[in-house]
């Protein structure tokens, strides 16, 4: 029978990572490492996404640096790979920043708070999350304009309270950290809002919203016209998105199947979303169940490969880019969207999950002042749940430790990069010629063998 590595034996391997990269090691950035710029590398990454999108995406990213920040995974996967890293590889969301967390409800219908957008997710070293969450902290703050110590200490809090449950999950019962839920959502400021606002989203809420009444008597209600953020589809695009329903049932557990069959749909329509999306095609359903007042709307969201994917290797068991985001999910959350699943248009991959159903993300401003410290403390925790259900707890305890030393170094790291992304935001403001401005968001391993990206790029085929 072949040695199962004891608890005491993943932690020392864990250690032993320490001779491949040394904590303190992880302050390090080195911009003259760059193999791209990074104009190159958002312009590539826009190749085969709907082109009359591709201003509204550079006008999101040129709001602020954070808005840059949320649209250029590209560029710092690419900066991250140039790094030594520890080789401790995780399931990651890699896009870990702090308005990728927020409030939904969960199949049994509580509100729940964890990370909810795993676009970028993939089997990468572990601690590309923590810079990317950490950096995100950083310019947060600035975006406030709160001090450095306050966003250094933001970072440090992150950081301690990441540790400390990695530790905690590394001495549970495996299947009690499968179990293990946060009960402290309510005392979390910005958390609390976030709740409240996703209370609010009822999908009578998301119907008000997105739909208007039909013109013609013999009609139900359709969605409304809101070029370019959200138009209804020609009839040669409904009868492609609809017929993808079929694949996508059968990613579906059989109970989940039942409860969807019992909806009819009404309407299709494009949807423009976030900041890194905008570009892919998303394609929104309106379907109706036991009469007007039981809605439910699914998004059916175009997933190119992760930003990470040249850099790692494409991982050849989830050819499926919309599988891989539903694996990863599935993996990081405590508990995710019933609805979760996946299919092809026109030899596209998407993701398809529930539209705006009791969610809600965070608002910078409600980082304001306390707010910044409470969020960190609550980011480590659930980073570190996540980590720790979809990896070893037991390895990533023994390479932490239990001193300053990791932490200390991606204070420095989080505090270069977000100096690096101001940069290139300027740069960016520069070649597209645009005004400076700081408004709030709009909100809509070793490094082995190089792989391209799934082309992308409002139309059906």
């Amino acid at each position: 029978m072949s040695h199962f590595p004891t608890a005491q034996e993943r932690r020392a391997l864990g250690r032993a990572r320490r001779k491949q990269l040394a904590r303190q090691e992880h302050a390090l950035w080195k911009p003259e490492a760059r193999r791209r710029a990074p104009i190159d590398l958002l312009q590539e990454s826009m190749r085969g996404r709907v082109p009359q999108l591709a201003t509204l995406k550079y006008e999101r990213m040129l709001e602020s640096p954070f808005g840059y920040f949320r649209g250029a995974v590209p560029v710092m996967a690419a900066d991250l790979a140039t790094l030594p890293n520890t080789g401790i590889v995780n399931q990651i969301c890699g896009d870990a920043h702090v308005r990728n967390l927020g409030a939904f409800a969960a199949p049994d219908g509580r509100l729940v708070f964890d990370i909810n957008d795993f676009d970028e997710t993939i089997r990468a070293p572990f601690e590309w999350d923590l810079k990317r969450l950490a950096t995100s902290l950083t310019l947060a703050g600035r975006f406030l304009a709160i001090k450095k110590s306050d966003c250094e200490s933001a970072v440090l809090t992150f950081m301690e309270r990441y540790r400390k449950f990695i530790d905690t999950f590394a001495r549970m019962p495996v299947i009690e950290i499968a179990r293990y839920q946060v009960h402290r959502l309510q005392r979390i400021n910005p958390v609390s809002k976030a709740l409240l606002k996703a209370e609010r989203a009822t999908p009578q809420h998301n119907l008000d919203q997105l739909t208007t009444p039909a013109n013609a008597p013999v009609e139900k209600r359709r969605f409304k016209e809101q070029p370019p953020l959200l138009s209804r589809v020609n009839a040669a695009q409904r009868r492609a998105v609809l017929a993808s329903l079929a694949e996508y049932n059968l990613t579906l557990q059989p109970e989940r199947r039942h409860f969807l069959a019992q909806y009819f749909p009404l309407d299709v329509a494009f949807k423009v979303v976030g900041t890194g999306s905008v570009g892919l095609r998303d394609y929104v359903v309106y379907f109706e169940g036991n009469g007007p007042e039981d809605p439910l709307f699914l998004q059916i969201k175009e997933q190119p490969s992760s930003g990470y994917a040249p850099y790692i290797g494409a991982d050849a068991t989830t050819p499926h880019q919309g599988q891989r985001v539903v694996n990863g999910q599935r993996a990081m959350q405590f508990q995710s969207d019933p609805f979760l699943g996946w299919t092809t248009i026109a030899n596209r991959h998407y993701l398809v999950r529930q539209l705006n159903d009791h969610k809600a993300s965070i608002e910078l401003e409600d980082l304001a002042g306390e707010g910044l410290n409470e969020y960190a403390e609550m980011c480590g925790e659930l980073l570190a749940r996540g980590h720790a259900r979809s990896g070893d707890a037991c390895v990533l305890a023994g390479y932490l430790g239990t001193g300053p030393n990791f932490a200390d170094a991606l204070v420095q790291f989080a505090d270069a990069y977000a100096d690096q992304t101001e940069k290139d935001w300027e740069e960016l403001k520069i070649s597209r010629k645009a005004p400076a401005t700081r408004r709030p968001v709009v909100e809509t391993k070793p490094v082995k063998k190089q792989v391209s990206r799934r082309s992308t790029g409002q139309q059906v085929g």
